[in-house]
């Protein structure tokens, strides 16, 4: 595979979330092949066990975002 370099030193934040959005929404575009790494279903599977034992808080979507708003302005 050749490697991709791109001017990280030179780019903005707000350029590199625009690139690693691209990238995502392609990757999204195929995702069956995009295969997930092993411990993901493991982590997964904690976490499964931690919320129904009560143990592990459930956010909606919106309300997550915000929280991570407010902790990371």
């Amino acid at each position: 595979m050749k490697t991709l370099e791109l001017p990280l030193a030179k780019m903005s934040v707000r350029e590199k979330l625009h690139a690693l959005e691209t990238l995502w929404e392609d990757l999204a575009r195929n995702e069956r092949d995009v295969k997930s790494p092993e411990w993901h279903f493991d982590a997964l599977a904690e976490r499964e066990k931690r919320r129904t034992a009560g143990k592990e808080k459930v956010l909606d979507w919106d309300t997550a975002k915000k929280e991570l708003r407010r902790r990371h302005p």
